[in-house]
């Protein structure tokens, strides 16, 4: 990995300018176990103030230690001692639970580039707030489009139990129209499964659906294929996705999974996105880090238009979308939420790396469950 411009330590800022017009704080998860994420998210936003060449922003990043106590702090701290005009970052739901009606209620803007937990886009959607992937439920939902489409009809289904555990399993059910087999919240952090696979193996399911995103889809992904279980899974990207696939190894090969993103998704961006982050970082990127990538440029083509200063036009600016996303078209909803394709991928072996690769589309120009409930 590089240790120039874009490889930045905790707490860093990033200016090119001595007098930076536009301040964007960035709090996100750099330690513990679930800092990949938060690594790819924020690798994936500098490139591209990088790629950008403007010398008038100036990005302020933080650790928050996946704890809310840590996250509530240094929001206080980037809106009141730095005073930022915008921030982002945040990877986890109750996180973001804690921090954004805060920052917008400060008028301050708040662009998500990962959480989306269904009360900020339903009845505490708010003008200021934006989310840039996804509404949580919705890979779970495509998930139990795909469910079935493949014939599956009992599904044994798990997520831990926090927000985005509780969405994900009500946006699989939302969509899925077979019976449950199962239905498990297990403990946010959780790394051993030998009880909830037990409970699989006397179950009768014909698949399992999962969402445990970081350490806890590798700990369970293993512990399952060593179980000699021989139920198919499937789940969202989260489980499947690019810096946790090097860590299961063979045990996710064929697992399919839903992301409205993948490397191979066919437009220029996308293909440029993904060359010259595996230049700068020597890596594949992630979800998360299209993500992050995303939510810069969509910051960087609202500035073109208006300063957050004037915080009714840089808002329209948002809300019109005018950039170019590594998925192609891209559009919000009324409550600020993607409108996109969600696409179904399996697991494949490319050399020594494990990956992805699209299949099909699972769910076309799809948008959130919530957006009838935001009263914007």
């Amino acid at each position: 990995m590089k240790t120039g411009l874009l490889a930045l330590a905790v707490g860093a800022i990033i200016s090119t300018s001595a007098f930076a017009e536009t301040k964007i704080g960035m709090i996100t998860t750099l330690s513990g176990g679930g800092a990949g994420l938060g690594i790819d998210v924020r690798d994936g936003f500098m490139l591209a103030i990088a790629q950008s060449g403007r010398d008038d922003i100036e990005v302020i990043i933080e650790d928050d230690q996946q704890k809310p106590d840590i996250a509530v702090q240094l929001t206080d701290k980037m809106i009141q001692s730095e005073d930022v005009d915008i921030m982002t970052g945040i990877i986890w739901s109750n996180l973001a639970m804690a921090v954004v009606p805060s920052v917008v209620n400060q008028d301050v803007f708040y662009l998500s580039p990962n959480a989306g937990p269904s009360v900020l886009a339903g009845q505490g959607c708010h003008e200021n707030y934006f989310n840039v992937a996804w509404q949580n439920d919705n890979l779970h939902e495509a998930a139990g489009a795909y469910a079935n489409s493949t014939g599956y009809t009992n599904s044994f289904i798990l997520a831990p139990n926090y927000p985005a555990g509780q969405d994900a399993l009500n946006g699989y059910k939302r969509f899925y129209e077979g019976e449950l087999a199962g239905e498990l919240y297990t403990q946010l952090g959780q790394t051993d499964y030998a009880a909830e696979i037990a409970q699989i193996r006397a179950s009768g399911a014909d698949s399992v659906f999962f969402f445990l995103p970081g350490g806890m889809g590798i700990s369970f992904l293993k512990q399952y294929a060593d179980s000699g279980v021989d139920i198919p899974v499937l789940g969202p990207a989260f489980s499947f996705d690019q810096g946790i696939l090097q860590a299961v190894g063979g045990a996710a090969l064929g697992v399919v999974n839903t992301s409205q993103w993948n490397k191979d998704i066919d437009n220029p961006t996308n293909a440029s996105f993904v060359e010259s982050f595996e230049a700068e970082y020597g890596r594949l990127p992630s979800l998360y880090a299209s993500q992050g990538f995303d939510t810069a440029n969509l910051i960087l083509s609202a500035l073109e238009t208006a300063s957050p200063d004037d915080a009714g036009a840089f808002r329209e600016a948002l809300r019109a979308a005018d950039f170019d996303s590594t998925r192609g078209d891209f559009a919000f909803g009324p409550n600020h939420h993607p409108i996109q394709t969600i696409y179904a991928r399996e697991v494949v072996q490319e050399g020594d790396i494990f990956t992805n690769r699209i299949l099909g589309v699972a769910l076309e120009a799809h948008a959130d469950a919530y957006a009838a409930d935001c009263k914007m």
